[in-house]
């Protein structure tokens, strides 16, 4: 018969058994609900992005394309991370090592796509308002398939590497069975700091910043050549705040969600990821996924219309992918 303590063991029959995790029950199905709900809704938004993009001709353009590879490496996110996290916060690991590592290893592709794809669209709308003249010939579909793809390779390759340690000896940074743990040291720390958030966020900021200055640029010639009363000078006023809000609010949230995930390299430490403490860290990262799809669609008016078009059922009607929602 098990003893009370072998009974808290993922693997009685072994000495180095990890403990199972253990919360208060009240607290648990709190934790459940909150973060089943979070995945729920992050599957559902870029599910809709992803029929509307794809169904609708009018929408098949190059910036579209880059926010349906947006809302894929997102939908990837809501559909297998957060389950598998879930799944996993009262339970042990029994997957053994080899999925553990697979498992982070599609974690940190699906991430770094997601931010490679942010970069993609900041480009996209600088050459857009920045050089519109030649936008048409300098982004087209076919260059931004070839962006997209070169994106997921590169998220691939650079994960592979970073991760190859733990490829070539699965659970090496497992203290007990039942565990499912990657430490990520100092040195691969900064790197991934580097390239997936400090590099990204620069590009970022600096496209934005560029954009804004030519959008308040454009606003002020405006206004100069056009003898506009006081009340114009108010709406012109309220358009540069709030495509400033705008824009700020994009890189904010980026910040305030991965943020907290890259300060143990900030603080010179090593980064141990568990995928059964459901981390707050982790967590924080992933809800970028579920914010995404309102940050980069809610914004357009054919998004709305698409929905109405979608949850009505419209698109199953013949001809509904030429409708007009422009």
């Amino acid at each position: 018969m098990e003893t009370l303590g072998e009974a808290h063991l993922c693997f009685p029959q072994l000495n180095s058994s990890c403990e199972k995790p253990t919360h208060p029950h009240t607290e648990t199905m709190l934790i459940y609900v909150l973060l089943s709900s979070i995945s729920l809704i992050t599957v559902a938004l870029n599910l809709l992005v992803i029929i509307s993009i794809s169904h609708f001709r009018q929408l098949h353009s190059p910036t579209n394309l880059l926010i349906l590879s947006l809302a894929v490496s997102d939908l990837l996110v809501g559909l297998l991370l957060m389950p598998v996290e879930i799944i996993y916060i009262e339970d042990c690991w029994f997957l053994g090592d080899v999925l553990c590592t697979l498992y982070y290893l599609v974690d940190y592709i699906i991430t770094t796509a997601s931010v490679a794809n942010m970069v993609l669209i900041s480009v996209d709308r600088y050459i857009a308002i920045c050089d519109p003249l030649h936008y048409p010939t300098k982004v087209t579909k076919r260059r931004a398939q070839h962006c997209v793809c070169l994106c997921w390779i590169w998220s691939v390759i650079f994960r592979i590497i970073l991760l190859h340690d733990h490829l070539e000896k699965p659970g090496r940074s497992n203290s007990c069975f039942g565990e499912c743990v990657v430490v990520i040291n100092y040195t691969a720390g900064v790197v991934d700091l580097v390239f997936t958030f400090i590099i990204p966020i620069f590009v970022i900021i600096v496209l934005y910043m560029r954009v804004f200055m030519v959008a308040v640029s454009q606003a002020r010639a405006m206004r100069s050549h056009v003898a506009a009363s006081t009340q114009r000078a108010v709406t012109v006023k309220k358009k540069e705040m709030k495509a400033a809000r705008t824009l700020g609010f994009v890189i904010l949230v980026f910040l305030c969600c991965f943020c907290p995930y890259y300060y143990p390299t900030l603080a010179g430490e090593d980064t141990s990821i568990d995928a059964s403490s459901a981390s707050f860290e982790i967590w924080l990262a992933h809800f970028n996924s579920c914010l995404n799809p309102v940050i980069y669609a809610f914004f357009y008016s054919w998004f709305r219309k698409s929905i109405k078009l979608i949850l009505t059922l419209q698109i199953l009607k013949p001809g509904s992918c030429d409708a007009n929602i422009l």
